[in-house]
């Protein structure tokens, strides 16, 4: 029996190189190191130059760099202190990052409103409040010199962390000037760099978060270790909406370490003393549930209702031209393209650590959204806001799960009920089957040709507002703002041009947010129809595109160089075919060539998949490459594999076997240019993924003759497609 006295102190990377490849799975207990899990210092200012919400210097010279939004993988804590320390002048090897507390007043995200990371806004929302927050940290701190050598502060310059004075000589580091400097005078309007004088931004500099990560340092929500804590695993109920009935819990209080059963309305927890005597407790329980009226709720009902639904006039998001004039002539095409739900399955599981006292509620998770969290805990707790303390930590994959507050609000009612912490955790299966789901969408293009150009596109987008529960006053005239992204801004020249969309709600399955957001479908359907429609039009797909493009100066770039550096045009051997994708997503232009096989019995080789993007100024190259190449292999994922079902009120997924993921040996070699652009930062972290399907799916296309239009690739119709 391994006890805490014996086990020895391993880190995660110790872990899985040494017990893991055994290929045995131990059950045993970590000993408690508190100290060792605290996510971050407290921020204060005391002793400390802190002339915003943003920059942290004290005596030493140590700048530490408060960060708005969250890191679950994207890079966005090195992009976030690269711009602070471009316009601070700081001393890189002196940089350090800490989260940001909850705080709307100060952190709010421009373009939310509150404290969320999400919807590829981080760098292009914070790009101009950064930039001149530390710029005028940088003047405060001349100003601060230019009074102790009694210098004009024009005369000094700022450069690694020190203030220099070429005429005199003189230099002193910005830890000397700390103190004086705090009590400087902000400057007004202080001008930013011009990005010719960037030393920082622009340089593909190594991240802040990757040596922990690699050395097993770093504390994931699902890490943290408190004096006394409990684990609680869960269990809700299987059908939607459905209630507890009844609960014998004999069986698991025999269990060894089993604490309580907590009964909530919909969910059963047990507490044990650590995750095995927990989970083995709940399987020892027999629950009875009352399912109620969506029991009977199946796939094919919801496809069924959306499928009616999308055929209602829609609420008008863009119109250009006359598109009834436009329609009424032409050679017409009439597509209808469907994507499933999805979920959103992030490595790290759901979980929550909380500690409810009589008068305060302490949490550690890693949330995207750190003020709702906040205040929908105090209402669980029922205890003030203000005491309410969340303990941010980095976050092992989000993707849009953790911009829902649902798991913490559980665990702060699991809490309630014992005196001491409890760590909750959601196991795979009900992390997959009580998701919030990315929504089934069904697109319609109707289109027109004249002399082999649209004359004429009308589309509807049909599906879940997710926008109008998610933030309200985002959601107004009928239109949800995401949903239509990047259809009512799509790149082409259209003379005649109309977007609608129909609110068609799911009965009872909830959705949300999922990695690419509203372009997940809109890129998905138009460009899958644009290459349909180029067929039609007998044009080669790149060349019809250049013919749309000629008013979008940027798409039209990275058109013509994914072109180039693809290869395309080069002949390729039988069922092997090149598919394209061009869009615009979160201020950024991304083209995407896929190159893939399709054997007889319709299995895909995806080849080789190359990428051309601008996102403006790159504020870490490298960290766009990886986002690019990052999405587009979760893309690529969902158009082969993805897709959530549901039965009798069910979700039939439950773990990676049956919702799996893309794996190694399938990933394809993957080229990403990013071109040097002086415009200002676009989003990057999911371009990529709405990039993957389109590309494949025309691919597929050029391949073998079949226009898929429905997501997952359905390998039966290619096999057909083979024999017919």
């Amino acid at each position: 029996m391994i006890t805490d006295k014996t086990l020895p102190d391993v880190s995660r990377r110790t872990l899985l190189t040494s017990g893991l490849a055994t290929g045995f799975l131990l059950a045993f207990h970590l000993p408690l190191r508190a100290a060792a899990n605290e996510p971050e210092q407290k921020d204060t200012t005391d002793g400390r130059f802190a002339p915003n919400a943003f920059i942290r210097i004290d005596e030493t010279g140590r700048t530490v760099l408060m960060m708005p939004q969250v890191e679950m993988g994207q890079g966005v804590y090195t992009s976030i202190a690269m711009i602070l320390a471009e316009e601070l002048d700081a001393d890189w090897a002196k940089v350090e990052v800490q989260h940001a507390p909850p705080n709307d007043k100060l952190y709010a995200n421009p373009v939310f409103g509150l404290q969320a990371t999400g919807g590829s806004t981080s760098i292009r929302a914070w790009w101009k409040p950064l930039r001149a927050a530390g710029a005028s940290a940088r003047a405060m701190l001349v100003q601060a010199a230019a009074a102790q050598w009694q210098v004009d502060p024009a005369s000094c310059t700022a450069s690694k962390g020190e203030v220099v004075h070429a005429a005199s000589s003189r230099k002193i580091g910005y830890g000397e000037l700390a103190l004086a400097a705090q009590g400087q005078t902000p400057p007004k309007d202080v001008a930013v760099k011009d990005p010719k004088d960037f030393v920082i931004i622009g340089q593909p500099l190594k991240r802040l978060d990757t040596p922990d990560k690699v050395n097993g340092k770093v504390v994931y929500g699902i890490d943290a270790i408190l004096p006394n804590m409990k684990i609680a695993v869960i269990a809700n109920c299987p059908v939607f909406g459905g209630k507890v009935g009844k609960v014998d819990d004999t069986g698991a209080m025999k269990v060894a370490g089993v604490r309580k059963i907590v009964v909530l309305e919909d969910t059963v927890a047990v507490i044990g003393d650590h995750t095995w005597a927990a989970k083995k407790g709940l399987e020892a329980l027999k629950i009875e549930w009352n399912e109620g009226p969506n029991a009977k709720i199946s796939t094919k009902d919801i496809w069924q209702d959306l499928r009616a639904a999308s055929e209602k006039d829609g609420a008008i998001a863009k119109s250009v031209g006359d598109i009834a004039k436009g329609l009424a002539s032409g050679d017409r095409f009439e597509a209808s393209f469907e994507l499933p739900f999805l979920a959103h399955a992030s490595m790290e599981p759901i979980n929550a650590t909380v500690h409810v006292r009589p008068d305060a509620c302490e949490i550690w998770t890693g949330t995207q959204i750190m003020t709702r969290v906040q205040a929908e805990a105090a209402k669980a707790a029922g205890v003030p806001v203000d005491k309410v303390i969340v303990n941010q930590h980095l976050l092992g994959g989000g993707f849009g799960r953790k911009l829902e507050p649902d798991m913490v609000v559980a665990a702060v009612k699991i809490a309630k009920q014992v005196d001491y912490p409890v760590k909750v955790i959601w196991t795979r299966e009900e992390d997959i089957q009580h998701d919030v789901y990315r929504p089934v969408y069904r697109d319609q293009v109707t289109a027109t040709l004249v002399d082999g150009k649209v004359s004429a596109w009308k589309y509807k987008i049909a599906g879940s507002a997710v926008i109008a529960r998610w933030l309200p006053p985002a959601f107004q005239k009928g239109i949800d703002i995401d949903a239509v992204d990047a259809a009512a801004d799509m790149p082409y020249d259209f003379p005649n041009f109309q977007v609608e969309y129909v609110r068609a709600e799911p009965p009872a399955v909830p959705t949300g947010f999922w990695r690419g957001v509203g372009p997940n479908n809109n890129v998905f359907a138009f460009e899958c129809a644009m290459d349909e429609l180029a067929r039609k039009a007998g044009k080669d797909p790149v060349e019809f595109r250049r013919a749309h493009l000629t008013n979008n100066p940027r798409a039209l770039a990275v058109l013509n160089l994914v072109a180039e550096k693809s290869g395309w045009g080069q002949p390729l051997p039988p069922r092997v075919g090149r598919g394209v994708c061009v869009q615009p997503s979160f201020a950024s232009y991304l083209a995407t060539v896929v190159e893939a096989e399709i054997d007889d019995i319709g299995e895909i080789i995806v080849r080789r998949v190359t990428s051309v993007v601008d996102t403006g100024i790159a504020v870490n190259p490298d960290t766009v490459k990886a986002q690019i190449e990052g999405g587009l292999i979760f893309g690529l994922t969902a158009a082969l594999y993805g897709e959530i079902t549901i039965e009798k009120g069910r979700v039939q997924q439950s773990n990676f076997h049956d919702y799996r993921m893309m794996r190694i040996n399938e990933t394809p070699k993957i080229d990403v240019t990013v071109v040097k652009s002086g415009e200002a930062p676009g989003g990057i972290g999911e371009a990529g993924v709405n990039a993957g399907p389109p590309a494949l799916r025309n691919a597929i296309y050029a391949a073998t003759g079949v226009a898929l239009r429905r997501l997952p690739i359905d390998r039966k119709l290619l096999a057909a497609g083979r024999k017919a």
